[in-house]
């Protein structure tokens, strides 16, 4: 996770569909909505496994000093888009945090295509935040006392034991207006990776994160998580 702007950190949030569940379902997402699921790998048999319609991919990587800088140099090479646009964006600026803003991310961008529960904290949240730019909204979050007490009892729910030093970071992608974003609060705003839809959103975002990984060649510590709609019949 990238240095953030704050001296608050937060403990990391698990890359678990588990406990990312229990996380959006405890905010205000009703379980019959939506749900995360693990993406087991990313070649096209594998990603048809994935439970339809997918709504957002979060995407767990290493990232050491070294990569982040030559990331953020690359980023002048990408489609960085106006932060104030249609897309739902803010940045962190709490240490640990992209954990709790992938979700949000991913939820603020699908808000036409699920229910959130009236008066839950992702509703006030969203209504809230709804004229705020990037660091009003990360701002706010900072100061929010719920959300804080929600991501702590939320990484308290992993498997794993916390890291000393965290080296990992959450970034989201989801589809608006007819284009793939990729959704990270260290940048400096949406960045457009081109055409994509909602029926081809997890495979067009497959193929931007095998890039990804292919920048990482000795490294396993990848985690792909889809979150995806429920439609009528599904399990409970």
């Amino acid at each position: 996770m990238a240095e953030s702007l704050s001296a608050k950190k937060w403990i990391p949030l698990e890359a678990n569909p588990d406990v990312m569940n229990q996380f959006i379902w405890g905010l205000g997402v009703p379980p019959d909505e939506a749900e995360c699921y693990d993406v087991y790998g990313l070649d096209e048999e594998l990603l048809e496994m994935v439970p339809k319609p997918v709504l957002a991919v979060l995407f767990l990587f290493p990232l050491t000093p070294q990569n982040f800088k030559l990331e953020i140099i690359h980023e002048s090479c990408l489609q960085v888009q106006d932060p104030t646009s249609t897309v739902f964006f803010m940045k962190q600026t709490v240490g640990n945090a992209c954990g709790t803003i992938d979700p949000l991310h991913a939820i603020g961008n699908i808000t036409s295509e699920i229910l959130v529960d009236e008066g839950s904290f992702l509703d006030k949240f969203f209504k809230s935040t709804a004229l705020m730019d990037p660091m009003e909204r990360a701002s706010f979050l900072e100061k929010d006392r719920e959300m804080e007490v929600a991501h702590s009892v939320a990484a308290a729910a992993g498997d794993t034991e916390v890291p000393v030093n965290v080296e990992d970071h959450f970034i989201c992608f989801t589809c608006v207006d007819g284009q793939l974003y990729e959704l990270d609060g260290d940048r400096s705003g949406p960045i457009s990776h081109g055409a994509s839809t909602p029926s081809t959103l997890l495979q067009d975002a497959a193929k931007v994160i095998q890039k990804m990984i292919q920048k990482n060649p000795d490294s396993m510590n990848f985690n792909v998580i889809a979150i995806s709609k429920r439609v009528k019949g599904d399990a409970p």
